[in-house]
């Protein structure tokens, strides 16, 4: 059960990002256990259970991120992350080009929300194309965004601005690849249980949209038509 996170999640995680060697981290490794890998599993554990009690045909599964960066990125002589994360999403071979629901945590802050690690050129170029042949058909799927103020639309875009049907779509039309993300400062929030409440909640507002975004895929290829 996640009864929160705590002070001294905050406190492991500032100093790992001061002390990141092997030598502090065996050190502190009961502390990170406790204070911050434990609170993580159980809160990602707590989400996934209520999302896949009204979502359970959907197939999610729901990971948490290890500590320990892949030995072939440890070139800053860090050998841990500072920050954990969980998601929820379907089983994929190629997980970063899949849409998958996230809650990070890090010293500075957290976010949650739904989105791309980093969408294939051919998936934004098959969102480009549904939104070309119904655009009111996306700008009413996108009409709640309007309405609060939870999530933003966040991503890079392109250098070259691509001419959107409309008005409404032209942010997502430029996107190369996207997140609709919430961003917060650590606060008495971070510790407390409703925090599940949140995300849930979140995530649940976004399932329309994740529903859509999944199916892009099945599409065909824009350029062979």
């Amino acid at each position: 059960m996640f009864h929160g996170f705590s002070p001294q999640t905050i406190d492991f995680m500032w100093n790992l990002r001061l002390n990141n060697q092997k030598t502090w981290f065996e050190a502190h490794k009961m502390q990170f256990q406790q204070d911050f890998q434990a609170p993580m599993k159980a809160l990602g554990r707590a989400v996934f259970e209520r999302i896949t009690a009204d979502y359970g045909d959907h197939g999610f599964i729901h990971k948490v991120s290890r500590i320990y960066k892949d030995a072939r990125r440890v070139r800053d002589g860090e050998p841990y992350r500072c920050n954990l994360w969980f998601s929820i999403e379907r089983p994929s071979e190629e997980w970063t080009a899949t849409p998958v629901f996230w809650f990070e945590l890090a010293p500075d802050g957290w976010s949650y929300g739904l989105g791309y690690y980093q969408a294939r050129p051919i998936t934004m170029a098959k969102l480009r194309a549904r939104i070309d042949r119904d655009p009111k058909k996306f700008e009413k799927l996108i009409a709640p965004l309007e309405k609060q103020d939870e999530f933003i639309l966040d991503g890079d875009e392109y250098k070259r601005k691509k001419e959107a049907p409309t008005s409404k779509t032209s942010d997502w039309y430029n996107k190369k690849s996207f997140s609709l993300i919430h961003r917060q400062q650590n606060g008495e929030e971070l510790f407390s249980p409703q925090l599940t409440d949140r995300l849930v909640d979140g995530y649940q507002f976004l399932m329309p949209l994740y529903d859509y975004f999944i199916t892009l895929d099945s599409d065909p290829d824009p350029g062979a038509i």
